[in-house]
C-alpha cells in the first residue's frame, strides 16, 4: 500500500444529521481513542447482524480486529461512526482496493470495497443510509469513485440501502454472495434519494416537536408569575390534549401536585415514570446543562428552551451554546432555542401552546416561523386582531418562535410545511438567512406548491443579528432579494405586509393574471389603489366609482358585473362609510354587516377570481369580512368556495382610461397595500386543504 502524507483527523468530517424517525445522531470518523466504545457497541449487535457483516459466526472482537477497525489513515482506510449520547449506534468504513479486490498499492486505484454494522435496536431508523451519504462524500474527496459491496442474499435490508441509494450500479451473484459496484458519481436520482430522505427526516423530527403525548415544564414555580409558570399556564389553557407535569427541584419532598392548577408535580424528571416527548426549560442559563442531561438519560425527544443568556449575552454566552447544542445532538434530542419564545400547534388532537403567547390562537391554515419572539408577538396579535380564526380567515396550523435558533431553523419548518396538509400558506419573518444556498431551495421547491410570504429584518449588511451565532453569508440586500425572487417567495417589508398578504393567500385563490378591476365609493381609494397596481406591475382598469351614497346592493351588482368579466382576473373592492339622503337612519355599526353580505352573496358566483376589500372607517366590514361565512341554507346549494384561478382572455377597460402610463407585469414584484391594508373575503366554506396551482407572475 502506498504510504500517504496527511493523517490528520478531519475535523470537516463531523457532521449531526437528523434521521428518519425525527431523532438525531451524530457522524464522525473514528479514532484510536474509541476502542472501548467499539467493543461496548459489538457486543450489543445480535448474532445475526455479526454473521451478515463477517459471513460466520464471530461472537467478539479481537484485540487485533479493535486495533483494525480504530486506526485509520484517512485516506485509504477511513472508519465512520453514528453516535447517540456520545455511543456508537452504527459504523461504516471502507479500505481501498485494486482492481484484483486486494489492497491499493497506489493512489491512482480509485476503488474501495465498504461494508456497514448497526445496532439492531437502531436499525430501520435510516442510519445506514445517512452513512451511506457521508461516507461516499468522504471517498469522492479521496479519489475514489467506485464502491464493492459483498452482502448475503438474506441481508435484504443492506442491498436495499445500496440499491436504493440511486447510484449508478451493478448487481452480480457469484458464490452464494451479492456483489454490488456502484459509481459514486452523484445523479439526478441520488440527489433526488438524498433530498428526499433529509425531508423526510426533518419533517418528522418538526412534527414530534409541535405533537407531543406529554410534555414537562421545567422550572415551573411554586408562586404564580415567571417565565416558566407562564408557560405551564399557556399550555394548560390551551386544552392540551396529552400529559402534563411540572417539574422544580425546589418543590417541597412529598409535593405531589402544583396548586391551583392540579398539575402533578416532581422533583426531578427521574420521578416520572412515563415517556416525556418535550421539555419545556425554563431555568437560569447556568443550571440548563443539569437539565438537558436529565432530559437526555431520560430519553426526551426534543427540548424548548425559554432561558436567556446565551449568544445574545456576547462571546461567553456564545459558548455556551455551541456547548449547549452539542449536549443536545449527542442524546439524539432536537433543540428549539434557547431564549426561544416557544410554539403552538392548534390541531384539535393536540391543541398545543407550548409558549409565552397570552393567548391559544385560532385554529387555521397559516404556518408562522419567526427567529423574534417580539415579532412572533406581533404577529400573533396582529392575526388575532383580525380575527379568532377556527373558522375564520386568521386562524393559524402551527407557530414557532426559534430565539437564537441554535438547532431548529426557518429550513426546518420549510421541510415541514412542504407537505403538511393542515398548512396552506407559509409565513416566516427571518433576520437571516444561515445557509442561502438551502433556502433557495426549499423555499423554492414549498412555494411551487403553497404560497411562502418571507420579511427579512436585520438588515446589518449582512451581520446575524445578535444571538444568532450560527454560520451566516454576508450577502447585500439586492442579493436577498434576487434570491427570495428566485425561489419564487412574496418577499414584504413589514410585519402589517406581513399578516396582509397570509391572510389574503389563506382566504383567496391565486389569480390567473395581472389584470385587475377596481371599484368603490371614493375615487381617492380607488386611484391609490390603481396606482399601487401599477407600481407593482399589475395592469390595472379604469376604476369604477359608485356614488357615494351607494347601498350595499349597488356594490353587489357593480361586483358581481366586474367578476362576470374576461378582462379582469382580480378585484379591489374600495369603501368608506354612506354618505347621502338616508345614511343617518342607518346606523353604522349595520353599514357594513350589510355590505359583507352583498360582496359576498358576489364573490360566490365567481370562487376562481379573488376579491379584496379596502376600506376606511367601516371596522364591522372587516370584522364580518373575517369571521366564518354564516351556514348555508338547506335549501339549494351555493357555490363552492375558491378553489383556483382561471386563464381568461384580456377585454378593453371600460371606461375612461386615466392619463397614468401601463407596465407590463414583472417576472416577481412584492405586493404593497393602498392606504389601508385590504381585507381578504371569507370563502363561504374553507377547505382543509386546498390544492394550489403554481403561482402565476406577480403577486396575488
Amino acid at each position: 500500500m502506498h504510504q500517504p502524507q496527511d493523517h490528520a483527523y478531519p475535523t470537516h468530517w463531523e457532521a449531526d444529521v437528523v434521521l428518519r424517525d425525527g431523532g438525531t445522531a451524530r457522524i464522525r470518523p473514528i479514532t484510536p481513542d474509541d476502542a472501548e466504545r467499539l467493543v461496548s457497541f459489538y457486543e450489543q449487535v445480535s448474532d445475526e447482524s455479526k454473521y451478515y457483516r463477517f459471513f460466520a459466526p464471530y461472537p467478539r472482537l479481537s484485540d487485533r480486529d479493535v486495533h483494525r477497525f480504530t486506526h485509520h489513515d484517512y485516506i485509504d482506510r477511513v472508519g465512520l461512526a453514528a453516535t447517540v449520547g456520545g455511543e456508537f449506534i452504527a459504523t461504516v468504513r471502507y479500505d481501498r482496493i485494486n482492481d484484483q479486490g486486494l489492497p491499493a498499492k497506489s493512489p491512482e486505484d480509485d476503488q474501495a470495497e465498504v461494508a456497514f454494522l448497526v445496532q439492531d435496536a437502531h436499525q430501520g431508523r435510516g442510519v445506514a443510509s445517512a452513512l451511506l451519504e457521508h461516507i461516499a462524500a468522504v471517498a469522492r474527496e479521496r479519489g475514489i469513485r467506485r464502491f464493492a459491496a459483498e452482502v448475503l442474499p438474506a441481508n435484504s435490508k443492506m442491498i436495499k440501502v445500496f440499491t436504493d441509494a440511486g447510484y449508478t450500479h451493478k448487481r452480480t451473484f457469484e458464490d452464494g454472495v451479492v456483489r454490488l459496484e456502484f459509481d459514486l458519481e452523484p445523479t439526478e436520482q441520488s440527489m433526488a434519494v438524498m433530498r428526499g430522505r433529509e425531508q423526510r427526516a426533518e419533517a418528522r423530527s418538526v412534527q414530534r416537536l409541535l405533537a407531543p403525548g406529554s410534555v414537562a415544564v421545567i422550572g415551573a414555580g411554586r408562586a404564580p408569575g415567571g417565565v416558566g409558570r407562564t408557560a405551564l399556564r399557556s399550555l394548560l389553557e390551551s386544552g392540551f390534549t396529552g400529559r402534563v407535569h411540572a417539574v422544580n427541584h425546589a418543590f417541597p419532598e412529598g409535593m405531589q401536585r402544583l396548586q391551583p392548577e392540579e398539575v402533578p408535580a416532581v422533583r426531578s424528571l427521574r420521578e416520572i415514570p412515563d415517556p416525556v416527548d418535550l421539555a419545556v426549560i425554563a431555568v437560569p442559563a447556568d443550571s440548563v446543562p443539569d437539565v438537558v442531561r436529565d432530559c437526555g438519560e431520560h430519553g426526551v425527544q426534543g427540548v424548548l428552551i425559554l432561558s436567556s443568556g446565551y449568544a445574545e449575552a456576547g462571546p461567553d454566552g456564545r459558548e455556551r451554546q455551541r456547548a449547549l447544542l452539542r449536549q443536545a445532538r449527542s442524546y439524539g434530542m432536537r433543540l428549539i432555542g434557547p431564549n426561544a419564545f416557544g410554539l403552538i400547534n392548534t390541531a384539535p388532537d393536540v391543541r398545543l401552546n407550548a409558549s409565552l403567547a397570552p393567548r391559544m390562537p385560532g385554529a387555521g391554515h397559516i404556518g408562522l416561523f419567526t427567529q423574534s419572539g417580539a415579532i412572533g408577538i406581533a404577529l400573533l396579535s396582529g392575526l388575532h386582531a383580525r380575527g379568532p380564526g377556527d373558522g375564520g380567515i386568521a386562524g393559524i396550523s402551527a407557530f414557532v418562535s426559534a430565539g437564537n435558533r441554535a438547532d431548529v431553523s426557518g429550513n426546518d419548518l420549510l421541510q415541514y410545511w412542504y407537505d403538511d396538509p393542515d398548512t396552506d400558506v407559509v409565513i416566516l419573518y427571518l433576520e437571516s438567512i444561515g445557509n442561502p444556498r438551502k433556502f433557495a431551495r426549499l423555499a423554492r421547491r414549498t412555494a411551487a406548491v403553497k404560497p411562502v410570504v418571507v420579511a427579512k429584518g436585520a438588515r446589518h449588511n449582512g451581520t446575524a443579528p445578535p444571538g444568532h451565532a450560527v454560520p451566516t453569508v454576508r450577502v447585500p440586500d439586492s442579493t436577498v432579494a434576487a434570491l427570495m425572487r428566485q425561489a419564487g417567495v412574496i418577499r414584504v417589508d413589514t410585519v402589517t405586509e406581513l399578516i396582509d398578504a397570509g391572510l389574503l393567500l389563506a382566504s383567496q385563490p391565486l389569480p390567473a393574471g395581472p389584470r385587475i378591476a377596481i371599484l368603490g365609493n371614493s375615487e381617492s381609494l380607488a386611484l391609490l389603489a390603481y396606482d399601487a397596481c401599477l407600481t407593482e406591475g399589475l395592469r390595472p382598469q379604469s376604476p369604477r366609482v359608485l356614488p357615494s351614497a351607494a347601498t350595499a346592493d349597488d356594490f353587489r351588482a357593480a361586483l358581481a358585473e366586474a367578476l362576470s368579466g374576461d378582462g379582469c382576473d382580480a378585484v379591489v373592492v374600495t369603501a368608506i362609510p354612506w354618505v347621502g339622503e338616508g345614511a343617518a337612519v342607518s346606523p353604522a355599526d349595520s353599514e357594513g354587516v350589510a355590505l359583507a353580505a352583498a360582496l359576498r352573496t358576489a364573490a360566490e358566483a365567481h370562487p376562481e377570481k379573488p376579491v379584496t376589500v379596502v376600506h376606511l372607517a367601516m371596522d364591522d366590514l372587516a370584522e364580518t369580512l373575517a369571521a366564518p361565512a354564516p351556514a348555508p341554507a338547506p335549501a339549494p346549494a351555493q357555490a363552492p368556495a375558491p378553489a383556483q384561478a382561471q386563464s381568461h382572455e384580456p377585454a378593453a377597460p371600460a371606461g375612461d382610461e386615466p392619463a397614468r402610463p401601463e407596465s407590463p407585469a414583472p417576472a416577481s414584484a412584492r405586493p404593497t397595500e393602498p392606504l389601508q391594508p385590504p381585507r381578504p373575503l371569507q370563502p363561504p366554506h374553507p377547505p382543509a386543504n386546498r390544492a394550489r396551482p403554481p403561482r402565476p407572475p406577480g403577486p396575488p
